[in-house]
């Protein structure tokens, strides 16, 4: 009886086979490199399976001649092999830099009078944590941008305290429907050719009897209250078209940082950004009115909600951005804001559940933080004013007959209210 060719298909199935490693690729590297075997996929050959990747540096101590000594924590081996090492035999001027940065700023709270020869117990524990926070912080930062949809860049920084990515938060792109929603996507495409200079019949606006909201260079120019109308998936222009704003997204780099005077996280813009230009979207998950009122009863609780109404022409529905939302949800509240709210609608024409997005009030400079008023107030002589409200509250709803806890505003603006609600 031959075999040959079961044979030959068993090989070429176990070739092709995989199964998940219950290890880090990190550790993985490591065993590789403890044991001397080479591995092309981890880059692990002959000529490198004899160097050690340092992972973070956990202390320090100077000898009597002046010869400088690194505890080192190498990548893919637990604490227990960490080594002191010789500054000369060291090749990490980044994490080096790093490590003299944390233990500056640790000095100086301590009123130390210059580096000592060897570090106290607490001085190296805080050192470990804040390698390990920076850790943490990186890996959010590379998962986040994994996961944005956007050509803008996250970055992740906290130079204030040792709170890491924060919890029961996943980040998301676009709405997320509730419980009970049913969303039907409608609306009519344009035939436009040249939708800002030459609208056919006002173009995807003029459709639902409102003005382009844009100018040829993308910024918004109508004013804050007014809706805007997008071009869809049903027009006949391209992605290049004047009128297709939000739904491109994100374009600048941001850095969710933390505050030093006790408003948790907050965003800045690492770009100069113009005037009347999209910014981002406020995204999270789409629920009832009555859903939120139940929410809203326990975020008074913790002391914190982000429930944003989308009352553009009643009050029907609300986002929540509490546990599902995007960089949006870091952006703190100021009473002298950069940014303004519209509502926009794209695929979806159905004046219940615009798209909320957040524009430049002004010119912002790269490094800025960017801030929206959670209680803003749109010019009352416009028209459609009187259909937004979109506002924040400690305890559910707006129009909730609750009493509301007055919360202490901390933006700082000389126009500052004293409170948010």
């Amino acid at each position: 009886m031959y075999f040959g060719g079961y044979a030959e298909n068993m090989a070429q199935i176990l070739k092709d086979c995989c199964v998940p490693c219950k290890i880090t690729s990190d550790e993985l590297e490591a065993l590789c490199r403890g044991e001397r075997l080479y591995c092309q996929e981890l880059n692990v050959n002959r000529a490198n399976v004899n160097d050690y990747e340092v992972e973070f540096l956990c202390d320090y101590k100077r000898t009597r001649e002046g010869e400088e000594f690194y505890f080192v924590k190498w990548k893919g081996f637990s604490e227990s092999v960490n080594t002191w090492e010789p500054k000369r035999n060291l090749k990490c001027p980044k994490l080096m830099k790093l490590f003299h940065l944390d233990l500056d700023q640790i000095l100086k709270r301590q009123k130390g009078r210059g580096l000592p020869k060897r570090l106290d117990k607490e001085t190296v524990s805080i050192l470990i944590q804040k390698a390990k926070l920076r850790q943490s912080l990186h890996q959010w930062e590379i998962h986040l941008n994994k996961t944005r949809n956007h050509p803008g860049r996250i970055f992740v920084i906290n130079e204030v305290d040792l709170d890491g990515p924060p919890k029961h938060f996943t980040y998301i792109n676009n709405y997320k429907v509730g419980p009970g929603i049913v969303i039907n996507e409608m609306a009519v495409g344009c035939e436009c050719t040249d939708c800002v200079n030459e609208p056919v019949n006002g173009c995807c606006p003029g459709a639902s009897l409102h003005r382009m909201a844009y100018n040829d260079r993308g910024q918004v120019r109508i004013r804050p209250g007014q809706p805007i109308y997008e071009c869809n998936s049903r027009c006949s222009c391209g992605p290049d078209c004047a009128n297709r704003v939000v739904q491109k997204g994100i374009q600048f780099d941001l850095c969710i940082f933390k505050t030093e005077n006790g408003r948790g996280w907050g965003v800045r813009t690492l770009q100069h950004i113009k005037k009347n230009t999209f910014v981002m979207e406020y995204v999270g998950e789409i629920i009832t009115t009555d859903e939120a009122e139940k929410r809203g009863h326990f975020y008074d609780c913790q002391g914190s909600t982000y429930l944003f109404d989308l009352d553009y022409v009643e009050d029907v529905y609300t986002v929540d951005a509490a546990h599902l939302g995007n960089i949006s949800h870091f952006v703190n509240h100021s009473c002298n804001p950069n940014l303004q709210v519209f509502n926009v609608f794209i695929d979806n024409i159905d004046e219940r559940l615009p798209r909320i997005a957040l524009f430049s009030t002004r010119a912002i400079r790269a490094g800025e933080e960017l801030t929206f008023d959670y209680k803003m107030q749109i010019d009352p002589v416009d028209t459609e004013s009187t259909k937004m409200d979109s506002s924040f509250s400690l305890a559910g709803l707006p129009t909730s007959p609750k009493k509301r806890i007055r919360v202490e505003c901390r933006c700082g603006s000389e126009s500052c209210r004293k409170y948010l609600f």
